[in-house]
């Protein structure tokens, strides 16, 4: 029987998406916004809309979240994620993005697939195939071609420099993120948006930038919320699925959906190499949805802490205690198991190969 895609798919690309859309959305409100403060506006909004979300879900509803909720022992890896993808690579993106054409910004941005890749593969030994590595070189070469300016003059901009180092540390953020993502994942984006976002504001405002009026401040905030909330959010979730590289692979259209999104807001018309680009992406999302991992493999005894239904990794038994219904969570213990199926790098299958 063919397997069906995995929801982590789905969610991977609702990330991308709502990502690309923020960066046009975002170069709009560099003309009123100094850069470093609406790197604090993004990040705050995010944090502040995904809080009201948590509290407003466990009023209305008058039930718990069926997500595990973050223990001390994530907190080294959530803060390291936060300083480098909240702190540090929004303001480095904001700081390109004020001296960097949208679409050279769109360009760059593929760097954050490749490196993240790099890293959980050659740093965190995550596995990967000739297929996968093979994808993410379509996607990335799409990228490439999508903003190809052909200008080759000496010399790097530093606006390139600066996108390309919040690159790095989107990567090193996702990889880090992967560590905790068996936890709630709206959990963890509110708590990065908070933080990350009150640093930089507050920086930016000692700085002696100033607060600019309230749409913007409230246009800022929204971008923030879906650009960076809700998409952190499903990338969480897609992590839990998919694994690092393969989710970073995915979020690699989102350079393709800041471009599409583009040519509407500042009129730029299609071009041959636009759609030499969008095949390149096609085929590179076309071998990743069509691969099949399968293999034998050993489980070995596990005890941890996640959103699960009862499924063939999860025939544990409940104690008094424990949640009714699923989806549920709790903590449970996994006994050693060795079987063959399809499957992706997800929280379960973290094995040698």
């Amino acid at each position: 029987m063919k397997p069906t895609l995995p929801i982590g798919i789905g969610y991977a690309l609702a990330a991308a998406a709502l990502f690309g859309a923020s960066t046009p959305l975002s170069k709009l409100l560099l003309g009123s916004v100094d850069p470093w403060l609406l790197a604090g506006l993004l990040y705050l909004g995010s944090g502040l809309g995904l809080s009201l979300w948590l509290l407003l879900a466990t009023r209305l509803t008058g039930k718990g979240s069926t997500e595990a909720s973050l223990k001390r022992a994530d907190l080294p890896w959530l803060a390291g994620a936060i300083l480098f993808g909240g702190v540090v690579g929004p303001v480095l993106l904001m700081l390109g993005l004020a001296a960097t054409p949208a679409a050279s910004a769109s360009l760059l941005l593929n760097l954050e697939g490749v490196l993240t890749a790099l890293l959980a593969w050659f740093v965190f030994q995550e596995n990967f195939d000739r297929r996968i590595a093979l994808g993410m070189a379509f996607i990335t070469g799409g990228g490439v071609l999508l903003s190809w300016t052909g200008d080759t003059a000496a010399g790097v901009p530093w606006g390139a420099l600066a996108v390309a180092g919040a690159c790095l540390a989107w990567g090193i953020d996702n990889n880090l993120t992967r560590k905790v993502s068996g936890g709630n994942p709206v959990q963890i984006a509110a708590a990065k948006g908070v933080v990350a976002g009150g640093v930089n504001l507050g920086l930016a405002l000692v700085a002696g930038s100033h607060l600019p009026a309230f749409p913007t401040v409230l246009a800022a905030g929204t971008v923030g919320l879906l650009g960076y909330g809700v998409s952190l959010t499903c990338f969480v979730l897609a992590l839990r699925h998919l694994g690092t590289a393969r989710t970073g692979a995915y979020f690699s259209l989102a350079p393709f959906v800041g471009a599409l999104l583009s040519l509407a807001i500042f009129q730029d018309g299609l071009s041959i190499r636009f759609g030499f680009a969008a095949a390149l992406m096609g085929v590179g999302v076309w071998l990743h949805l069509t691969e099949r991992h399968d293999h034998e493999h050993t489980h070995e005894a596990l005890e941890h802490d996640h959103s699960h239904v009862h499924d063939e990794h999860h025939r544990h038994d409940h104690g008094p205690d424990d949640p009714p219904g699923e989806p549920h969570s709790h903590p449970h213990k996994h006994e050693a198991m060795t079987h063959s199926h399809v499957h992706y790098p997800d929280t379960h299958h973290r094995h040698e190969h």
